[in-house]
Formats: structure tokens, C-alpha cells, sequence
């Protein structure tokens, strides 16, 4: 397969792997002891297959897709795409140690380290940005009074995102059990392309 077909078959399995990530964000829930504006949603997962296929860049640009897609069809309370911006930062926080930890060894047992090491970075992380940077602009956007910001992060958005990330790994594992003969073969395919 010569080079030009690589990238080709490369940009069509990211717009594919978008698409599904795009209606899979469209399909979020909440979970009743967290606030309403926190929804899990599985979009994650095929962005992490494209990480682990052809690299973070692949990962990244889908989750960067599926939240541009989003915020066209739905639009955002703001007007400014507060929620996805704090989306992709998720995202990228979660599939990154991922990608690094598995790419190590390429197992189960790297990619459940990775995983775990996702699931830490992300809920630490966002914990932080939301801190610095997401709720103040939600609170200037929209008007929200005065809240106890420490709290709402502390009861919500930590142990939120450690349950999104135990769910995702969870789903991540069972595909990679059932999948990893042929997640070893497209590494091999598209590697050389990205």
C-alpha cells in the first residue's frame, strides 16, 4: 500500500471513528448524585481505539471533531463552547497516559495501567482547570451567583470524572480482550502512515 493510501485510509477511519464518537455524545445520561451539568457518555472509546491504532494526534483530532460536531448540532448554553472545550481538556487528559502507558508493552496489563493512570490524570486534572478556568467562565457566561466552587468540585467533579474513567476503562478492556488481534494488526497497517 503506497503512502498516499495510507494517509487516506487514515483521514477515513478518523472521520469514521468522529462520527460514532460524535452519536455516542449525543446518547450522554446523568447520574442522579452528581449535578446536572456533568453527563457520562461513552464518546471517549473511539478515540481511545484511534490512539491506540495510529498514535495521540488520531486520538486528539477525533475528540476534536466530535466536539466541533457537537457544537454545531446542539450549540452550548453560553454561546462560547464552555462544556466543550472542558470536554476535549477530558478527553486529552484521559487518552494521553493511556496511549504512553500501553505503548510501552501493548497488553492488557499496560493498557489497564494506562487506563488507571487516564483515570487519575483526568479527574486531577480537570479538577484543577475547572478550579482555574471552567467555572469561572460558566459563572461569568451564564450569571450563576455565588456557589461554593471548592465544594461543587470536591462532591462533583472529582469523583465524577473517577467514575466516567472506571466506566470507560472498564469498556476499553472487554474491547481490547475481544479486539487485540486486530487492534495489533491496524497498528501495524497504519503506523508507517501517521
Amino acid at each position: 500500500m503506497g503512502k498516499q493510501s495510507q494517509k487516506l485510509r487514515a483521514f477515513v477511519t478518523i472521520g469514521m471513528l468522529s462520527s460514532i464518537s460524535f452519536i455516542l455524545m449525543l446518547l450522554n445520561f446523568p447520574l442522579l448524585w452528581f449535578p446536572a451539568f456533568l453527563q457520562i457518555d461513552f464518546s471517549d472509546v473511539p478515540a481511545l481505539l484511534a490512539t491506540i491504532i495510529m498514535g495521540p494526534v488520531a486520538g486528539i483530532t477525533v475528540e476534536l471533531i466530535k466536539n466541533v460536531l457537537d457544537w454545531i448540532f446542539s450549540g452550548a448554553p453560553t454561546g462560547v463552547p464552555v462544556g466543550h472545550m472542558a470536554n476535549l481538556a477530558t478527553s486529552i487528559l484521559f487518552i494521553l497516559p493511556t496511549y504512553y502507558m500501553y505503548k510501552k508493552l501493548k497488553s492488557t496489563k499496560a493498557l489497564a495501567t494506562g487506563l488507571v493512570a487516564g483515570t487519575i490524570a483526568m479527574a486531577v486534572g480537570m479538577s484543577i482547570l475547572n478550579y482555574v478556568a471552567f467555572l469561572p467562565m460558566y459563572t461569568y457566561l451564564l450569571g450563576w451567583g455565588t456557589f461554593d466552587m471548592y465544594e461543587t468540585i470536591v462532591l462533583g467533579i472529582l469523583p465524577f470524572n473517577i467514575v466516567k474513567g472506571v466506566l470507560l476503562t472498564v469498556i476499553m478492556l472487554l474491547l481490547y480482550r475481544t479486539m487485540h488481534t486486530w487492534i495489533a494488526k491496524q497498528r501495524k497497517s497504519y503506523m508507517p502512515a501517521v
